[in-house]
This record gives C-alpha cells, structure tokens and sequence, in this order.
C-alpha cells in the first residue's frame, strides 16, 4: 500500500445528529500522541468547534490500546530543550482545546491508557471505560514524572491517589478508575458502544446553548489557573526531559532493556 492509500491517522466522522467521533487510527503504535496526531488532534478540534449545529464529540480509538502517551522513539531522536517544551505546549494546547469546545467530549475507552494517554481520558469531559481498559501515568517508569498529565489528573481523582500513580507508575483497572472519579462508567467491551451511546442521546435530548454555557461557567469556577499550570508542568516536563535519568530511561526503553539508573548507574 502506498503511503497516499494508507488510512488517515485520525479518523472524523460526524452523524446527522451533530455527532463527531474522533477515531485514533495508529494502533501498531498503540495510538501516541506523535507530533502528527497532535496537530491532527488539534486541527479536527478546531473543525468541531466550528461546527454551530455540532453537539456531542466522542474519542475513541482503534486496536487494543486506548492511547500509550507521547511517542518516546520520536522524543528521544530530538533531545534538545526547545524541542521538548515545543512538543509538550503543543500536547497542552490541545488538551485546553478539549476544554474550550462549547460542546461536551466523551472519551471511549477500550483498552490501555497511559501517561499522556491518561491525561487525554482525564481531560475529557465524561468518559465510559471498557472492564479491560486500564490507566496509569507510568513516565516515572523511565525517568520522566508524568507533570502535564498530573494536571488533569489531579482535577479528577483525590489527590493522594493521582500522586501515588505519578510517584509509582502502578496501573488502575477500569473499576478503580471508576471508583476514583476518573471515569464515568464501566461496561463490558461489547457494551461500550451502547453505553457510550445512552450518554450522547442523554446530552442530545438536552438544550445544545445551555450546555455550551454550562460547560464554561463549570470549568471557570472550578478554576482559575489551569493555563498557568500547563505552562509550569510544560516546562517541567522538558527540563526533566533533558535530565540525565530521562535520557537513559527513554533509550533504555526504546533499546528494550532495564536503564542504568536501576542498578546504581546514572
């Protein structure tokens, strides 16, 4: 298959009823947040904001993996500063994206979601989970807290529980995730289009000006400061990027083995 027959990384389909569904569509690598899909996210949200008769967006995602994160082989191929705080202000500006759309975002979940991936789950609006689907904010695994997505994160779950998945990089079920706050409802794989479906014909039922007013007033007095907070987490995120720990950690993962900093190394 040539690569203009090759199927978009992003799929976009939207219904009679104002229904978008933003499909991730690079399951061999566990649909990451590349530069590409990052720029192809942001650009179909910006199609949906336009869209005046829109009225539910959904994510979901193809294969088995909901979504693993930011591409670590492409991050580790650009160790510069300003790479990093470019990459991670993109993934930001995308995340406010979700946030400012006048229409509420579902996020379907199927299977794993990791570290950006989890952040991407938590900055969703509602999100129903498959009994599979799992959640964690593994970076420190490799050296890199997990700073932008602990922004969401931490607006979702208590705060001891976003700070023991960020400090241990331990996984969640979907059932736990659900006790939690992070998602909305847990439904076997087979049921999850249904489930998902109850939710967009609740919202569909209701008026689309009032939920768009209702969706910006909840996220301004719920806070102020989230901006300022990308803005930090961003930057921390690339300085911790340019640490020693996350440069052994990424290539040690790319390279398939166990980093140096785990037997008294760097």
């Amino acid at each position: 298959m040539s690569m203009s027959e090759q199927e978009p990384i992003l799929l976009h389909q939207r219904d009679a009823r104002g229904v978008h569904t933003l499909t991730l569509n690079t399951p061999k690598t566990f649909n990451a947040l590349s530069e590409a899909m990052l720029a192809a996210l942001s650009a179909k949200l910006d199609e949906v904001a336009a869209d005046e008769a829109g009225r539910v967006l959904v994510i979901a995602a193809a294969g088995k993996a909901f979504c693993a994160g930011h591409n670590l082989k492409e991050m580790r191929a650009n160790p510069s500063l300003a790479y990093y705080q470019q990459l991670f202000a993109q993934c930001s500006r995308m995340m406010l994206q979700i946030q400012r759309l006048p229409v509420p975002v579902i996020a379907r979940v199927q299977g794993l979601a990791t570290a950006a991936g989890c952040q991407l789950v938590a900055q969703c609006d509602l999100a129903v989970a498959a009994q599979e689907a799992r959640f964690g904010v593994n970076g420190i695994d490799v050296g890199l807290f997990c700073a932008t997505p602990s922004v969401p994160l931490v607006r979702n779950v208590p705060t001891k529980v976003a700070m023991e998945m960020l400090l241990t990089g331990e996984f969640i079920g979907a059932h736990e995730a659900h006790a939690r706050g992070l998602v909305n409802r847990v439904v076997p794989l087979e049921a999850l289009d249904a489930e998902v479906e109850r939710l967009v014909t609740s919202i569909l039922a209701k008026p689309r000006a009032a939920i768009a007013m209702g969706k910006a007033v909840f996220y301004q007095h719920r806070e102020t400061g989230i901006e300022a907070a990308y803005q930090l987490a961003g930057q921390t995120m690339a300085c911790n990027m340019m640490h020693e720990v996350a440069q052994e950690g990424v290539q040690a993962f790319v390279e398939k083995r166990a980093p140096a900093w785990r037997s008294g190394g760097v």
